[in-house]
């Protein structure tokens, strides 16, 4: 009796759980690039994937929402994937120029998924049989070893250099860029950097009536007497994500199992 009390007590505890715990595709969408709801990475893992992300954002327009999950509410990867950037609308409302790169890791139930879902403004940039070879050349490998930031930052990088130009599908299908990514990756963040601060600096001697060198030196002045500047707000964490636009997808995309 002791046993079928406790037995019904714990299914009451599960069901109310998951009763105050909806679906994550019931829920409205949360305008943040990067959502770790396994807790799979750290506090630092994280902001670093969304100053990415961010930048990427700002620069190329092109939206990557990177979601871990414990849950996929009864859908399959793929499906659930889709269909999350369907309702949040990852993109920009007629460009349709979402990601959304979907983990599930394997100690959550002993079978890890992860699928890369394509807006449909971007299924030709980055093809269903690229998807699927990045998530089995670039995630994959590193979950097998329980190194979920390694697997979803190659992803993500790969994802925003084939979908931002940097090189194409085929380039990127027949040569591994994985060695020079980190190297790849940096030198972009950076011209990114120098070209907010070109921009800033060409408003404010604008603005102020003065030459363009002379307003970068005042800017840089300022910067280094307040420990600021565009590459110290950069790095802390500086610039915001606007949200999402209301991208629409049809399906595109691939994944894997491990």
């Amino acid at each position: 009796m002791k046993k079928l009390l406790s037995i019904l007590l714990l299914l009451t505890v599960v069901l109310t759980v998951n009763a105050q715990t909806p679906c994550l595709l019931e829920q409205d969408a949360k305008q943040d690039l990067v959502q770790d709801y396994a807790g799979v990475l750290t506090e630092s893992e994280e902001q670093t994937l969304r100053q990415q992300l961010i930048a990427f954002n700002d620069t190329v327009s092109n939206q990557i929402l990177i979601v871990t999950v414990t849950d996929l509410c009864g859908y399959d990867k793929a499906e659930f994937s889709y269909t999350l950037g369907e309702k949040w609308g990852v993109g920009q409302d007629g460009k349709d120029n979402g990601i959304v790169i979907m983990v599930k890791p394997k100690e959550i139930d002993g079978r890890g998924d992860a699928f890369i879902a394509t807006g449909r403004g971007l299924e030709g940039v980055l093809p269903d049989a690229i998807a699927k070879r990045i998530v089995e050349n670039e995630m994959i490998p590193s979950f097998k070893q329980k190194d979920y930031y390694g697997g979803i930052y190659d992803a993500a990088l790969t994802t925003m250099q084939i979908t931002g130009g940097e090189y194409t599908a085929e380039e990127y299908s027949k040569v591994s860029f994985k060695s020079f990514l980190p190297f790849l990756f940096g030198l972009i963040i950076f011209i990114i950097i120098i070209a907010m601060q070109v921009g800033k600096t060409k408003r404010y001697a604008t603005t102020n009536g003065m030459g363009f060198w002379a307003a970068w030196s005042l800017m840089n002045a300022a910067s280094r007497g307040s420990h600021g500047g565009a590459f110290g707000n950069f790095g802390s964490g500086g610039g915001s994500f606007g949200g999402f636009g209301g991208g629409s997808f049809g399906g595109g995309g691939a994944g894997g199992s491990w």
